[in-house]
């Protein structure tokens, strides 16, 4: 609270200014210096006390103060008796007509408390700072500057929420800084402070309540510290505004709010060791008994701050079980999938033909879709998630069309959003640098899903024998509510190419009928003549009967 009166200190001023015969400036003081031992101080002006028992986060009104005149401010003990108690004195200069505020901030013995993290000086000084607004220079808006006062914090900015998204008002403002007026609409905001290198961390939130203050003018300050502890337990960080009568309003801190980003979560690690896992977030458990090849809906997850992702075996009772663990970072107001891929031993697992690293851990994927950019169209992004396949493309078989639609896409990459009618297609999956080659095909159905989106997923093992028997190779789609597709596996009959040459000699078979598992294939098939190369089905037992000429049917071989 202050000691003082304006009366009182309108008296003293005005005393100096007309022995000096000189103009006026005029001048508010605002006490920021968060040392517990300068909670309370009294101003000396050219050894004449100004202000008695001056508090921390108190300000005074703009007075009249002498012009162009050499004045010595000092800073004393609230306990001073006269100006020789003064522990600090600063020089100043105040220009006839002008309008200053100056703001007392720092501590007094700088080795006993935090460093400031750019290695700004935290040493107690007065900062001042000229043509300062007692009105806005709009009637209808707000004029506000603001000044960094915290001597633990780095550069910062400050951010407004507003309806289309963040609104950067302070940038850069480091230590003892002061920013460009602002102008505002006189109304309620929800201010964010963040390091001035990184809005997606949130250091604290604040409401500042502007409404009334239409045509007004105020000087913003944050004050005290980030970490007390660490400053001989000193005023915590804060948002303040002095008014020009001095009055000072403490803007209320909210917490840190770090908003919401969507998040869905996908489990494709074909281990069997990892069919079931629990997902823990920050040591709470997020997903009980996950299971190989399903997924969550969107969910909502906090931005801005650090999540760490913990993966323990299906059985765990708390995150000391936890096997491995991820560290990540979402933004507001983003979506992003992560998928869960790869083995727990990778020693135990047939290697990756490109050389990736296969062990298990989660690939996140940030600007994910859960409708279409195009509403009658289906966007798709692509996810190879089989360890032991190489390098990939796609290629999409469409009624009408054919085309490459994934090119060269590496296990644990993620391909480009691509854009596909919701029809029926045939999808074949081949290495990368041969195309005509292909590992397995799939009948893609996208019917229904117009204005959709879905993220596709290649899953399992091309060789489970060489990888403890694990699920074998798939082409599966999550969408956003979480449901999981699997797209049927196309069997293309095999088969092999034959001639069949005729050299019996014996007169008696010098023609003869063919027949394959009771079928007629050569009718009439003369000694020393051959078949060209036929298609004739691989992989199955095959009966070749031998009937004379004119036989009527197998029952004759």
């Amino acid at each position: 609270m202050k000691k003082f009166t304006i009366s009182v200190l309108m008296v003293a001023l005005l005393s100096l200014a007309a022995m000096a015969n000189a103009g006026t400036a005029k001048l508010q003081v605002i006490h920021n210096a968060a040392d517990p031992a300068a909670a309370s101080v009294d101003i000396y002006v050219n050894g004449n006390l100004l202000l008695n028992d001056f508090a921390f986060r108190t300000a005074t009104p703009f007075v009249e103060v002498p012009s162009d005149l050499n004045l010595t401010i000092g800073v004393a003990p609230s306990s001073s008796a006269s100006s020789s108690d003064i522990i600090a004195s600063f020089p100043a200069r105040f220009a006839n007509g002008k309008t200053y505020v100056a703001i007392a901030n720092g501590v007094l013995d700088p080795a006993g408390f935090a460093a400031n993290p750019e290695s700004r000086t935290i040493a107690f000084s007065i900062f001042p700072r000229e043509n300062i607004r007692t009105r806005s220079a709009f009637l209808w808006l707000v004029s506000a500057i603001a000044f960094h006062g915290a001597s633990d914090a780095p550069t910062v900015d400050i951010l407004a929420e507003t309806a289309l998204g963040d609104l950067k008002l302070i940038d850069d403002l480091g230590y003892t800084g002061y920013s460009s007026y602002k102008y505002l609409l006189p109304k309620k905001y929800i201010l964010k402070v963040t390091p001035g290198g990184d809005n997606r961390t949130v250091v604290a939130s604040f409401e500042a309540n502007l409404s009334g203050l239409g045509g007004g003018a105020a000087v913003v300050f944050a004050s005290g510290f980030l970490n007390p502890t660490g400053n001989q337990n000193g005023a915590d960080f804060g948002l303040f505004a002095a008014l020009p009568n001095g009055a000072v309003v403490e803007f209320p801190k909210l917490g840190v709010q770090p908003g919401m980003a969507q998040l869905q979560v996908i489990h494709n690690a074909a281990d069997p060791a990892a069919s079931m896992v629990d997902v823990y977030v920050n040591g709470n458990l997020l997903l009980d008994d996950f299971a190989f090849r399903t997924a969550t809906p969107f969910v909502d997850v906090p931005a801005g701050v650090a999540l760490n992702i913990g993966v323990a075996p299906g059985t765990s009772s708390s995150a000391a079980d936890i096997l491995k663990s991820f560290s990540v970072t979402l933004e507001k107001n983003k979506a992003y999938v992560a998928i869960a891929s790869g083995v727990l031993d990778p020693a135990g697992f047939a290697a990756n033909p490109d050389a990736r690293e296969i062990g298990f851990s989660i690939y996140p994927r940030g600007d994910i879709r859960k409708k279409s950019k195009l509403g009658i169209l289906v966007d798709v992004v692509a996810f190879h998630g089989a360890t032991d396949a190489p390098k990939v493309d796609v290629i999409a078989n469409g009624k009408w069309l054919k085309w490459r639609l994934i090119d060269d896409l590496g296990y644990g990459e993620y391909s480009p959003y691509r854009y596909l009618l919701a029809t029926n297609y045939r999808l074949d999956v081949t290495p990368g640098s041969d195309n005509k080659t292909v590992v397995a095909s799939f009948d893609v159905n996208l019917n229904g899903l117009g204005g959709g989106a879905a993220v596709v997923f290649a899953s399992g093992f091309l060789s489970p024998m060489d990888n403890q028997n694990g699920a074998g190779f798939g082409l599966f789609a999550a969408l956003p509510n979480g449901t999981v597709v699997e797209f049927p596996k196309v069997e293309e009959p095999q088969f092999a190419r034959l001639q069949v040459i005729h050299n019996a000699a014996d007169p008696a078979a010098e023609m003869v009928d063919v027949y394959v598992n009771g079928n007629l294939l050569l009718n009439d098939f003369a000694f020393r003549t051959a078949t060209p190369f036929i298609d004739v089905p691989a992989g199955v037992n095959l009966n070749i009967g031998v009937a004379p000429s004119t036989s009527a049917s197998a029952s004759e071989a």
